[in-house]
């Protein structure tokens, strides 16, 4: 359970890692514009790397359901240089968050570790390659179908057999494609292509995906089935939800948690694995 970037290695055995979420984007569901400018990103990292944050996840295209594609130009103008920015400043590992290949590439070449793709390798062909290419550490999420449908009424037999599947499914074709098992992490894929049940389901099961052999991250922050059940409209008034789930995910051995509020979720994270290893 070790995952391996440019100058340093996480540990994830020793205990659950928090990833903080970056969208350099005007559109996301949560913090839509909020880091457009570099006054405000920095702030948001200092202030990330001072709750404790193990990983940065910086994504230039939304992923919310129906949310419009953006342009390979656009996104690389978003990413590069807040990639190349952190990069100057921290040593802390960055996680790309796209599913186009060429900004993987580019993400990569200025200073990014990790590979993060909500297709599971699939909608780019090259992004094997490039992953391949870096020996960057790969993140494959579960999602039934695409963000422009994939919350057009979702159904599943056994929603935790059918993600279990496809996630091996995947695990098996990154292999026979020339990246090693070890560098790979999975993610069921919270909110994408599910309703509020087969979220549940995915939560009460996540001891489930172990049986996969590679690490676990889980991307639960602020999400609707949260404001749902708890009646909050706003994304932003989900954080306590949020750690609530990242305290249950590490007590069933999620070993990344994915947030965009990272202190809550440090502590919760700490205070479980603390009780675990009693």
């Amino acid at each position: 359970m070790e995952i391996r970037c440019h100058n340093q290695t996480l540990d994830l055995g020793k205990r659950p890692h928090v990833m903080g979420i970056l969208n350099i984007t005007p559109d996301s569901f949560s913090d839509g514009g909020e880091l457009t400018s570099r006054a405000n990103l920095e702030k948001r990292i200092k202030e990330m790397i001072s709750a404790g944050v193990d990983i940065l996840d910086i994504g230039g295209e939304s992923t919310r359901p129906f949310a419009p594609k953006v342009e390979l130009t656009e996104e690389v103008n978003r990413v590069i240089p807040v990639i190349t920015f952190i990069r100057r400043k921290f040593s802390i590992p960055i996680s790309i968050d796209t599913t186009k290949s060429q900004v993987a590439r580019q993400a990569l070449e200025a200073g990014a570790d990790i590979i993060n793709d909500i297709s599971a390798l699939s909608f780019d062909p090259e992004m094997v390659k490039v992953a391949r290419k870096f020996s960057a550490p790969v993140i494959i999420m579960h999602m039934q179908g695409s963000p422009d449908n994939m919350q057009k009424n979702p159904q599943y037999e056994n929603v935790v057999r059918e993600i279990t599947g496809f996630l091996h499914e995947r695990l098996n074709w990154a292999v026979a494609n020339g990246l090693e098992r070890n560098q790979l992490i999975v993610d069921p894929g919270i909110g994408f292509g599910k309703n509020l049940e087969h979220n549940l389901l995915i939560l009460k099961n996540l001891h489930r995906f172990k049986e996969l052999k590679v690490p676990i991250l889980l991307g639960h922050s602020r999400k609707a089935f949260i404001g749902a059940l708890l009646d909050i409209d706003n994304p932003q008034d989900r954080d306590n939800g949020t750690a609530v789930i990242s305290a249950l995910a590490v007590a069933a051995g999620v070993d990344i948690l994915r947030v965009h509020e990272v202190q809550s979720t440090v502590q919760a994270v700490r205070l479980a694995a603390a009780i675990q290893r009693i």
